[in-house]
């Protein structure tokens, strides 16, 4: 059995391992998008200063940002990101309380974090598209009393639940988005002298082809739209699916475009970059005999 758990898990660099790991933050990202999709678009909670409740207590971000803070200021005293797969969207956060683990040196040293525009794309795209059948069924119930402006057409109030269900999206995404250090990792050190010479040019268009397999992102694509299809049904009590037409609790082609268009280009940028980092701080020497180790 692969295990999660890096201080147990004898090889982490494993393809296998990896896959495993992707595979199931796919579930995990899918149920915490059908949970978003219960409530409105919210736009409130995604403007920075809209809160002067906020203000009143020195933030001048979002909502969601404070809630991010919040949350990771917590998770950091626990030593949440001492782990080598996760990344904070929330900058100065505290030591953690507890002492470190010491875990496997697993990733090369860097400091590559793409959450700012996880962020960007998550709060600007994917959850306008995700809660569009809330926030009409909102505004349907609103009609008769009258529509007085768009807040009150997309706005349900629930920032605090909407808030808490964001932050989960997230952290699974980047934790999915970030993995790819693991995949670039695993196939570098499999064969370094079919990069090497790629990373020292430097060639980026060279090093994503060393690591793009597109029959694997289509079987991704096809298993992803299976499985929030599954998903997105309701089942009886006998734990069949029940046909009516238009009540899934998800837009699957956004779960998909999702990954598409957002997750797995932008995993491939951080694969990337972190192999043109992968030689930063050797010596000619150590990165000669690094190459000949394959030759």
């Amino acid at each position: 059995m692969l295990s999660q758990n890096f201080m147990l898990e004898r090889d982490p660099l494993s393809l296998e391992r990896i896959r495993s790991a992707l595979v199931r933050l796919e579930d995990t990202i899918i149920f915490d998008l059908i949970e978003r999709a219960q409530f409105a678009h919210n736009p409130r909670i995604y403007v920075h200063a809209a809160f002067p409740e906020l203000k009143e207590l020195g933030f001048d971000g979002s909502w969601l940002e404070w809630f991010l803070k919040e949350t990771e200021t917590f998770h950091a005293k626990a030593r949440r990101y001492t782990s080598p797969d996760e990344y904070p969207f929330t900058n100065d956060l505290p030591d953690p309380v507890l002492k470190p683990l010491i875990f496997p040196t697993i990733l090369y040293p860097n400091d590559i974090n793409v959450n700012p525009t996880i962020l960007a794309f998550y709060t600007r795209d994917i959850v306008p598209r995700i809660t569009r059948r809330a926030t009409l069924t909102l505004s349907a119930s609103k009609r008769p009393h009258g529509i007085i402006h768009d807040d009150t057409y997309e706005d349900d109030g629930n920032y605090g639940s909407a808030a808490t269900i964001d932050v989960e999206v997230l952290q699974a995404v980047s934790k999915r988005v970030h993995y790819g250090k693991f995949v670039s990792e695993s196939k570098f050190s499999a064969d370094p002298a079919a990069f090497i010479p790629h990373i020292l040019e430097p060639n980026r268009q060279a090093l994503e082809a060393l690591i793009t397999k597109p029959e694997v992102e289509r079987k991704l694509l096809l298993r992803l739209r299976k499985k929030a299809s599954t998903y997105a049904q309701d089942l009886n009590p006998d734990g069949d699916a029940i046909a009516v037409h238009g009540t899934a609790k998800i837009d699957v082609d956004g779960v998909v475009e999702l990954y598409e268009n957002y997750i797995i280009p932008l995993t491939k940028e951080v694969e990337v970059d972190y192999l043109l980092h992968r030689l930063d701080g050797m010596s000619e020497e150590d990165i000669d005999r690094l190459a000949g180790r394959c030759t």
